[in-house]
């Protein structure tokens, strides 16, 4: 197959690498002909599951000499190529405009929730420290995390503690569509069951953002029994869990799919606000889902608008807010994915992305400010040098 690759500069002191179909040795020669002789404070790649993450980690950190190395393994990758399966994207951070401070946290299993408020709190204070003042007007955070670890709500609640008005996006790891192993790599090695929050400083504008084309009906569904910790759904309504979500959908139970759960997502009302809570697969027991989820909780079916012109509404809103943008970093569910491709708007999706230069990854889930949500699209636009300041999300 023929093997793609591009790079572009940003004005906005980043750098980005896509190669479409790729090995480790690649991915590594072409983020180090990228580096060059330039200076970077960090960088972020996102690498395809087929890839070994142990290899490409400390590759990256024996070839490559950027300080802050992180990233993750994905249920594709978005860059110039629009949505590609199988290679990596990088983007590299000017220490010029950025300054990044990373912290790894492990067992997050088992002691997630300490750890990450430990990890959020010395990167402020380093962070404050390094730049000699208040920060909060002028850093934002990312996260990535294990996307089988079933922790990203510990884990977000965690940061969001010590973070606060600091505005913070990121996605969880993912494996295609596998869901048999993720990988957070940071300073040359690789980990399951761990998160890294990077935090950043910056000179330029920028904004984080969440867009989705869901809108809530009137069909509730009650969650009557379920497996908290493995997150799986075995009742709803009072009945078993596959049987009643393909009664109130109208499919037939025998054959639900991806595609299913994509076009038919569920969703949950906090602060007046709806999030989805999107059905990850089908299992012996039930449904298993991406997103915590408890007995007694109230989802509501939801239908669904274009999705392409969603992006377009977003990514447009952010242009004219930010007087225009430069690059932007973006987390995009998986299902998401699934849908575009299954209704034939991948097309038209990757020409969005391509328009407005967004570089990312498929994602097991997406993290905004204090939430772990699915079916959703996160991220931070960045606007050029002398742009607008930083302001509220979209």
């Amino acid at each position: 197959m023929l093997r793609l690759s591009a790079r572009a500069r940003a004005t906005a002191g980043i750098t980005t690498v896509a190669l479409s179909e790729t090995d480790v040795e690649g991915v590594a020669a072409a983020v180090r002909e990228a580096a060059g002789a330039g200076d970077f404070s960090a960088m972020l790649v996102f690498f395809s599951s087929s890839l070994d993450a142990a290899s490409l980690a400390a590759t990256l950190k024996r070839e490559v000499a950027i300080p802050v190395q992180v990233g993750c393994s994905t249920a594709g990758e978005i860059g110039p190529f629009g949505m590609s399966d199988g290679g990596a994207v990088a983007l590299l951070f000017s220490a010029d405009t950025f300054r990044c401070f990373a912290g790894l946290v492990t067992q997050i299993s088992r002691h997630g929730f300490e750890r990450g408020i430990a990890c959020a709190q010395r990167l402020k204070e380093c962070c404050a420290e390094i730049v000699g003042g208040a920060i909060e007007n002028s850093a934002f955070a990312v996260t990535l995390i294990d996307g089988l670890s079933n922790c990203e709500e510990v884990m977000v609640s965690a940061f969001q503690t010590e973070l606060r008005e600091i505005p913070h996006v990121g996605g969880s790891a993912g494996d295609g569509l596998a869901f048999r192993q993720t990988w957070i790599i940071h300073d040359g090695t690789a980990y399951a069951d761990a998160a890294i929050l990077c935090l950043f400083h910056s000179t330029l504008p920028f904004k984080i953002f969440k867009s989705d084309h869901y809108e809530p009906t009137d069909i509730r569904l009650v969650v009557t029994e379920c497996d908290q910790e493995r997150r799986i759904v075995t009742e709803i309504n009072g009945a078993p869990a596959c049987e009643e979500y393909a009664h109130v959908t109208g499919l037939d139970a025998a054959t639900l799919s991806p595609m299913s759960f994509a076009s038919h997502p569920l969703m949950v009302k906090i602060g007046g606000d709806y999030f989805c809570r999107s059905i990850r697969r089908v299992e012996k027991e039930g449904l298993s889902f991406f997103c915590a989820i408890d007995n007694g909780v109230v989802l509501t079916l939801a239908r669904r608008r274009d999705l392409a012109e969603s992006i377009d509404d977003a990514l447009g809103r952010l242009t004219e807010e930010l007087g225009g943008i430069d690059v932007v970093l973006g987390f995009d569910c998986v299902l998401r994915r699934v849908e575009a491709e299954d209704r034939q708007l991948a097309h038209r999706v990757a020409e969005l992305y391509r328009h407005y230069n967004v570089v990312g990854f498929s994602t097991y889930g997406e993290q905004y400010k204090a939430m772990h949500i699915n079916q959703t699209f996160t991220g931070i636009a960045f606007g050029r040098s002398g742009g607008v300041p930083p302001g509220p999300a979209l």
